[in-house]
């Protein structure tokens, strides 16, 4: 370990770390948040849905953060990446749903926020579509809304993906199938940030301990994952985190940071944000 990652295990202060609730994420950080990973640094834990933790980052709350990838170009003034810990893969792309609508002519779409790998893959997949407003919405209650007939669509994320039938939905597009076929790459959702005045690659190295921790004994993190899971099923929650935890997780390694310049890159070409003034790696 470093100097400065064993300076700051030693320190009685804890590192503040911001995390969704999402089974993924207490998953991959039951060990580091429960003080198993030996010689790391100890974390105090705050849970929230993803765009908060994006407005978060943007007001350098935290010293560790877990992000949207549709974020980072206004982050990275004040963050580092971390190449452990996040959510990329395949098969696990944000769905547009309907109650029965096969085209978004004029529709009203609601979506988690703008600042999301979800949104840039929405608005590059849908440029033609003639959708008429988007609205963001948190996204628990999209699928009701869509429902109810409030909106047109609705963009999902996370758990939704496996939920939405019981709402009598279906799936219009599957974004993350969408951009697999466009660039062969698997799709960036979330990203791990630690403040820039940190040992990243200390750092990346006890968040990857904590994610191989839960790959050696899944039952040591069951507790607690299903304590912040909002009361999703147990099935559900298995799956959710074969989904998103993976490989990936582990180490980006070069597919992944070529998925994430590739996403932000067509972003940028669209106007949908700004292009990266600091490097990736």
């Amino acid at each position: 370990m470093s100097e400065r990652l064993a300076a700051t295990a030693r320190d009685t202060r804890s590192l503040s770390l911001a995390i969704s609730p999402c089974p993924n994420d207490t998953f991959a950080f039951h060990a580091l948040a429960h003080g198993l990973v030996p010689d790391a640094p100890a974390v105090t834990v705050t849970f929230a849905d993803i765009d908060v933790l994006n407005s978060r980052a943007a007001e350098r709350r935290d010293d560790l953060v877990k992000v949207s990838y549709g974020a980072l170009p206004w982050l990275l003034a004040d963050y580092q990446l971390l190449t452990s810990g996040g959510a990329l893969g395949r098969g696990c792309g944000p769905l547009v749903l309907t109650a029965g609508r096969t085209d978004l002519r004029g529709a009203r779409v609601a979506i988690p926020g703008t600042r999301t790998t979800a949104y840039l893959l929405f608005r590059l997949w849908a440029a033609d579509r003639g959708v008429a407003s988007i609205d963001v919405v948190p996204f628990e209650k999209i699928m009701p809304a869509v429902q109810e007939g409030r909106y047109d669509a609705g963009l999902v994320i996370h758990e939704s993906r496996f939920t939405y039938p019981s709402y009598g939905l279906t799936a219009l597009a599957d974004l993350g199938d969408w951009w697999e076929e466009q660039t062969s790459l698997p799709i960036p959702l979330g990203a791990i940030l630690a403040r820039r005045e940190l040992d990243g690659a200390a750092l990346s190295a006890a968040v990857r301990a904590s994610v191989a921790a839960g790959f050696a004994d899944p039952s040591a993190s069951a507790d607690y994952v299903l304590a912040h899971s909002q009361e999703m099923a147990p099935d559900v929650v298995d799956a959710h985190i074969k989904l998103y935890v993976n490989e990936f997780s582990l180490d980006l390694g070069d597919e992944g940071f070529a998925a994430i310049e590739t996403l932000l890159a067509r972003a940028a070409d669209a106007d949908l944000v700004p292009r990266l003034t600091q490097p990736l790696r």
